[in-house]
């Protein structure tokens, strides 16, 4: 290919389209990068406040063993907070028990023995899942056949109990999914990356992850506020101004929805027409909304712990609540503290209803005062995680057509590591094209 050539465009400044771009640029190939946002990461986004405050479009950790992420990642130039390895749970009578991860924490493992979730042999039976994901590349776990998690967690003998008060509200809501009908493969890779990694957030925020590739590509690479309305013969895209650019190859990096709404409206040589199982993938998505509050005083309601808030209660409004400036310092200014509580799940409750439902929850679990807290900012996130069952591939077809390609988790399975992997190898596909 020439200097002349039309780059390679990328449709979606998310994760998936960054790392996409990120590969090619390395690989010599010229790349163009529309987006129709007003900045880069998709999902992954960050808003800062005028009192100083970040908040995360939802609540969000990276894993830092992901092996994508570690590939792509400048760890040191993010200045990674972590939360440390456990949760605060609160059971449905009112009472709190801290577990942690014994391999992390040694001496936490005397206290996990005694907490009243779980009998010793749930104990011991976490213990036996920990050398069992340890066996296996992250790869290889995905690969195993797989049921739904929760048949796989009673088939491995949990006790109900056990399932109810740990797993269903730590894994329910990493898979935003309380039932925990996600494929027990995509369990079994999730758990060992708690196992062997830290949960972490960069000091100034997730959307700095997005902002790190961004800034590796050449000025001008990525596009913000360009919305692309079709693709035309194959080798065009015509922007929602009209204006139309030529490409080399198409890489569409958007959503499940998207992505079908923008091959079904592609025009060009019918030999180059999309197969009927590289355009039928899955697009159900699940639904969370984050809701901020702020604190006037100095004293934590999270102890300075480092440690997620977990409710056992599956009626609960308030799912799991984080403290990110116990973290970071940088997610508030001085002297003020951040709550973030996430609500799985699709609610018939308006803002504000749900806002005040979830105060009465916070004033339960933290005392009257909570009730006083400054509601920040809530994000409804209808299209937080792509739906993973049992039966789906751990990847769909990447390329879709000649010159066409599709990457990001809604090809995969839901997760960051997916959406960078995909990238990785579509532009692989490319280079090597």
């Amino acid at each position: 290919m020439t200097s002349s050539s039309p780059p390679i465009i990328i449709i979606g400044a998310g994760m998936a389209g960054l790392s996409c771009a990120t590969w090619l640029h390395r690989a010599g190939r010229p790349v163009l990068v529309l987006e129709a946002a007003d900045g880069v990461g998709g999902r992954v986004r960050t808003d800062l406040t005028p009192e100083g405050f970040r908040l995360d479009r939802g609540f969000q950790v990276l894993q830092t063993n992901y092996p994508e992420a570690r590939r792509l990642f400048d760890y040191g130039a993010l200045k990674l907070r972590a939360f440390r390895s456990g949760a605060v749970i609160r059971m449905p009578d009112g009472q709190e028990t801290t577990l942690e991860n014994p391999l992390q924490r040694p001496l936490a493992a005397f206290s996990a023995l005694a907490s009243p979730i779980g009998t010793l042999p749930d104990k011991l039976r976490i213990l036996s899942l920990v050398r069992h994901v340890l066996k296996y590349k992250p790869e290889e776990l995905l690969a195993r056949p797989a049921t739904d998690t929760l048949t796989f967690l009673q088939r491995y003998g949990w006790s109900e109990q056990m399932i109810n008060s740990f797993f269903k509200p730590f894994f329910g809501g990493v898979f935003l999914d309380r039932e925990l009908t996600a494929a027990s493969n995509f369990f079994e890779f999730v758990f060992q990356q708690f196992v062997t990694g830290e949960a972490a957030v960069p000091a100034l925020g997730m959307q700095q992850l997005p902002e790190q590739l961004a800034a590796r590509l050449p000025a001008g690479t990525v596009q913000l506020n360009a919305p692309v309305a079709a693709i035309v013969d194959g080798s065009q895209v015509r922007l929602s101004s009209g204006k139309v650019v030529e490409a080399s190859a198409i890489v569409l990096a958007t959503d499940g929805l998207t992505t079908l709404r923008l091959l079904a409206g592609r025009s060009g040589n019918p030999a180059d027409a999309v197969s009927t199982e590289a355009a039928s993938f899955p697009t159900a998505a699940r639904i969370t909304t984050c809701t901020y509050f702020a604190t006037s005083g100095g004293h934590s309601p999270g102890r300075n712990d480092k440690l997620l808030r977990l409710n056992a209660s599956s009626h609960a409004l308030a799912h799991n609540v984080a403290f990110p400036a116990d973290v970071s310092g940088d997610y508030a200014p001085a002297g003020r503290s951040l709550i973030s509580v996430s609500t799985h799940g699709e609610r018939s409750l308006s803002e504000a209803e749900l806002t005040a439902g979830v105060r009465e929850e916070l004033a339960a679990w933290f005392g009257p005062a909570a009730r006083q807290w400054q509601h920040l900012r809530s994000y409804r996130i209808a299209a937080a995680l792509p739906v993973y069952l049992a039966g789906q591939p751990v990847r769909q077809p990447l390329k879709l057509a000649e010159r066409l390609y599709r990457c990001g988790d809604w090809a995969a399975y839901p997760s960051l590591n997916a959406a960078l992997a995909t990238g990785r190898e579509v532009a692989e596909m490319i280079a090597k094209g």
